[in-house]
This record gives structure tokens, C-alpha cells and sequence, in this order.
């Protein structure tokens, strides 16, 4: 199976000059941890929740920033065209709960979550697997245990 056939296609994107508010509301209203950021089309970064609790609130400085101060700017995508199964791997190798589609220009078209996997019962254990890949805690993390 084909992400094109799994992903979301109808997706709330952010601009580079909104507001961290903005996001953060964006990201509330539909109930999401992240949000691709985009320039008309084209896929620039993402943001999530964990971007703006650590490079903005935690240093007191949320009201000035926008979102391309936040941002990752390096992501990991897939196109429609790539199977599930890579899709999977890749969200595991990674450690990422939501993988962009972007089409060969670079435009967003999708966003594959890891629950668009299990969702499919054929995908269920590749869902599972990644995401217990995903969870698995960091040297950092295990410092803390």
C-alpha cells in the first residue's frame, strides 16, 4: 500500500512569519503536536509543540519570536508514491509521529501519521513496531531514570 492511499491531504500549514501564538492556536484547534510550515506550497519546516515549549518559553521569549525562529527546518518527508512500510521505517529511524508528503517540487500534498498506519490492519504491526522505535527513550532520558 501507497502512503497516497493512508495520508491526510487536507492540512493546516504555518507561515515563517506567523506568530508562535498563531501556531500554537493552529496546533490546539485541530488538535495536533506539530504543523508543517510552508511558503505558498513549498514544505520550509515543521514546528511542534516541543519547538516552542524548549526555544521560546522555556528561555522566556515566546511573545517576540515567530515560527521561522522555531522552526525545523530540516525534514524528514516521503512522497504519495512511497509504500507504507518504508514510511514506517522511516518515521521509526527518525523518531517521528508525523511524516510530511511533499510531491517532487517540494509542495506539501499530505501528512502521514503513525495512527494513519494502524488504521490499516495490514500496517498494524508496522505501526507498532515504529512507535515503540519512536518511544524508545534517549541516553539523555535514561540519565533521568
Amino acid at each position: 500500500m501507497k502512503v497516497r492511499d493512508l495520508m491526510t491531504s487536507s492540512v493546516s500549514c504555518v507561515k515563517t512569519s506567523d506568530t508562535l501564538q498563531h501556531a500554537a492556536q493552529q496546533m490546539a484547534s485541530i488538535n495536533v503536536g506539530s504543523v508543517p510550515v510552508c511558503e505558498q506550497k513549498r514544505l520550509v519546516g515543521i514546528l511542534t509543540d516541543r519547538d516552542i515549549t524548549l526555544k521560546a518559553v522555556a528561555k522566556g521569549q515566546s511573545e517576540q519570536m515567530r515560527v521561522q525562529d522555531c522552526m525545523t527546518r530540516q525534514v524528514v518527508t516521503c512522497t504519495p508514491d512511497t509504500d507504507a512500510h518504508e514510511a514506517a521505517d522511516l518515521m521509526a529511524n527518525h523518531q517521528v509521529r508525523r511524516l510530511p508528503v511533499t510531491d517532487s517540487r517540494g509542495d506539501l500534498v499530505g501528512m502521514l501519521a503513525i495512527a494513519d498506519l494502524a488504521t490499516e490492519n495490514i500496517h498494524v504491526n508496522e505501526a507498532g513496531d515504529a512507535l515503540s522505535r519512536i518511544s524508545k527513550p534517549t541516553e539523555a532520558q535514561n540519565a533521568f531514570q
